[in-house]
């Protein structure tokens, strides 16, 4: 799995024995015999110097996996109309769910570097149209499903998982944060906001927060950061220029439950009546996937 995980990320690149010990930190004993197996399967191709890269074997298991996953299948078209007509990138975040209850621990030990936690529900992206100027929007990213982010996942949840997700939050957030997710609800749609002025600063400390420091300090920086986000709009606080990163609307299960969200970025200002006719054109591309869905 290491292998196959490093190879991917360097899919364009053909990666010495070497290099694959150095990033894995396999044995070189292990790494050739793991290697060994997987050129053997067809997973990997070993070229004439003896690099390796990944083969047509591993596409075609691929391909057969991703029709156990139909949402990502479902939702491009519906993305891609609303990436064209609006000129915005535009992508997908599911829901990974570890078990039959959500849990809400943020900073728990263990946290890996794709920013979720085993064993911890997280929002993967899973797909992604254009290039978004943030540069965590990536495919694979994981983001820890905990406040102040993952709002249009919570808002329509039941009461005692909205509560769970709210006590989890800073405590001078949660009065907004409640009022955030009763607008959101009413609405259909969350808006990811930044001052202007915040950015690159706020850009600065999360580049620190990501850096080999301690526990208290990175606790420390995630409270600057925090300081520093205002969540949402809520309805009297549009105006003629509004700071949107991006708008997401969710997706329903036949359940009824939000399995996961499509989200345009603008990343830009706009104008009150620009916005809500991405949120409008949003809230269409995640019905259609809804709508799908239940068919």
């Amino acid at each position: 799995m290491q292998a196959i995980e490093l190879l991917s990320r360097h899919a364009g690149e053909r990666l010495s024995l070497a290099r694959i010990v150095r990033a894995t930190g396999m044995s070189r004993a292990t790494a050739h015999a793991v290697l060994t197996q997987l050129t053997a399967d067809g997973w990997t191709v070993r070229d004439g110097e003896g690099n390796y890269s990944l083969g047509l074997g591993l596409l075609a298991v691929a391909r057969r996996a991703d029709t156990a996953f139909p949402l990502r299948r479902l939702a491009l078209n519906p993305m891609r109309t609303l990436a064209d007509d609006h000129d915005v990138p535009v992508f997908l975040a599911e829901l990974e769910r570890q078990g039959g209850v959500p849990s809400f621990t943020p900073g728990k030990p263990g946290q890996n570097m794709a920013g979720g936690d085993a064993g911890i529900d997280a929002i993967v992206i899973t797909e992604v149209l254009g290039t978004p100027s943030v540069p965590w929007i990536r495919p694979a990213r994981r983001m820890p499903f905990a406040p102040p982010v993952c709002r249009e996942f919570i808002a329509w949840a039941p009461e005692s998982e909205r509560e769970a997700w709210l006590a989890a939050a800073d405590p001078r957030h949660r009065p907004r944060l409640t009022a955030v997710l009763d607008a959101i609800a009413a609405r259909g749609y969350s808006v990811e906001r930044l001052a202007d002025e915040s950015a690159p600063m706020l850009e600065a400390l999360a580049a620190l927060r990501h850096s080999p420091v301690t526990d208290p300090l990175r606790h420390r920086l995630s409270a600057m950061i925090a300081d520093l986000i205002t969540i949402d709009y809520l309805p009297d606080e549009l105006g003629d220029h509004n700071a949107v990163v991006s708008v997401a609307a969710p997706v329903f299960s036949p359940g009824g439950s939000v399995i996961a969200s499509i989200v345009a970025c603008p990343d830009t200002n706009l104008p009150a009546a620009r916005l809500r006719s991405l949120a409008d054109a949003t809230i269409a591309a995640a019905d259609t996937v809804t709508a799908s869905l239940r068919s």
